[in-house]
């Protein structure tokens, strides 16, 4: 199950960086499970990283790894996240480097590990070290839709953007990709996320609008309220366009916004094809003392069990609705002053049912695939908006059934 079509529009190449995917049979026979992502050199990478303490032992090597170095090879294995597996994981995912470092002429410290898939299971490092010459024979600029599929897990579909965006009358070129269905709340930043562009920006600079774009986008989103141990985004800077970005010069906030765009509907994505997703939801959140307080409420909405069923039911609850704003801990909030709304349709208002509010309008838009809920909390003029998705039986069985 997925929300809308999911269809991938033409996907630019970047100068300066290329992709291949190859079946290293990590998992399972016949599928793409390993990809490898080559950055030109003089490019810039900024990463961010999941804030689970359990964190895999490839985030701890990309880590180390991209404070030290610059990054020229980015690996990424699906079906063996390399997590809990203590001092051995941390060792295999260095033998992963090494090996393409071997390969590549560079140092070790310049690959950047990543993994995606069980937790608790050695990585085989032998099926993925077999496999690396095919990878390093077959880098293209045009992979970036073959990866898209090989970094997938339980996702049902490939997620990919691309866009360009005219700075001071060059074009520069967007394009990313992500994965991510399930154990999605990430908080940075189970999801990956690469995304690259020709432009060129210093390294200070990139880490910090790559932190701005993961804030507005993938740390807006959740599925199950689980945070995975592997999360990763990845912004890569070529300056093979020759076009340099600076902040507070002309072209600065067109590239953000495009860039952010690129962000948000990756993540948005990722809701969409939620595991078992037949709803995508958005969660907005006005009215708010601060932003702390509007996040607490989107999130207690979009994470509640009760309304996510609901959602997956296409029944309008509202009930439950108002239990999880009344529990979201707002301090002194005045239950009066709160307005609840299903798109277009007001349901709550003066702490309790509006009285135009009907069943069969509730319904109306309760059976549409997209949906909108709308509070006013009636306190300030602060926003916040989390997209999630509802709670299917199938997202049970899929969960289940994971390590079958």
């Amino acid at each position: 199950m997925a929300v809308g079509s999911g269809v991938i529009e033409q996907l630019r190449p970047v100068a300066g960086v290329r992709l291949a995917t190859t079946q290293a049979g990590i998992k399972y026979p016949n599928r793409d499970d390993l990809v490898l992502i080559e950055v030109s050199k003089g490019a810039e990478v900024a990463c961010v990283f999941t804030q689970n303490q359990f964190c895999a032992a490839p985030v701890t090597i990309a880590k180390q790894h991209s404070s030290s170095t610059a990054s020229r090879y980015l690996l990424i294995n699906t079906g063996n996240a390399n997590a809990g597996t203590g001092q051995q994981g941390l060792q295999d995912a260095l033998t992963c480097c090494d090996a393409v470092a071997g390969l590549l002429n560079v140092s070790a410290q310049a690959v950047l590990p990543f993994s995606t898939g069980v937790i608790g299971e050695l990585l085989l490092t032998n099926k993925i070290t077999a496999a690396l010459p095919a990878l390093v024979e077959n880098l293209s600029a045009d992979g970036w839709l073959r990866a898209a599929k090989g970094i997938m897990t339980t996702d049902t579909r490939p997620k990919a953007v691309s866009k360009k965006v005219v700075i001071n009358g060059s074009a520069v070129t967007i394009t990313g990709i992500a994965k991510g269905a399930g154990m999605i709340k990430p908080n940075m930043a189970t999801m990956l996320a690469y995304i690259a562009t020709d432009a060129s920006l210093d390294k200070a600079l990139l880490q910090s609008v790559l932190e701005q774009c993961t804030e507005q986008s993938f740390n807006r989103i959740t599925i199950d309220g689980d945070t995975s141990t592997n999360d990763a985004c990845v912004l890569i800077a070529s300056g093979d366009s020759g076009v340099a970005v600076n902040k507070g010069v002309d072209g600065y906030q067109q590239f953000v916004d495009c860039l952010s765009e690129v962000f948000i509907e990756l993540a948005q994505g990722l809701v969409r094809d939620g595991e078992g997703a037949s709803k995508f939801v958005t969660v907005q959140v006005n009215g708010g003392a601060d932003n702390d307080e509007c996040l607490k409420v989107a999130y207690t909405i979009a994470e509640s069990p009760l309304v996510k069923t609901a959602l997956f039911a296409s029944d309008p609850n509202w009930g439950r609705l108002l239990a999880a704003i009344g529990r979201a801990g707002v301090i002194d909030l005045d239950v009066a002053g709160v307005t609840v709304c299903i798109g277009d349709v007001l349901i709550a208002e003066n702490g309790s049912r509006a009285s135009s509010y009907t069943e069969e309008a509730g319904q109306r838009v309760m059976n549409q695939e997209d949906i909108t809920l709308v509070i006013d909390l009636g306190r300030g003029s602060n926003s916040e908006t989390v997209w999630t998705s509802d709670l299917s039986y199938d997202y049970v069985k899929i969960n289940a059934e994971y390590r079958s």
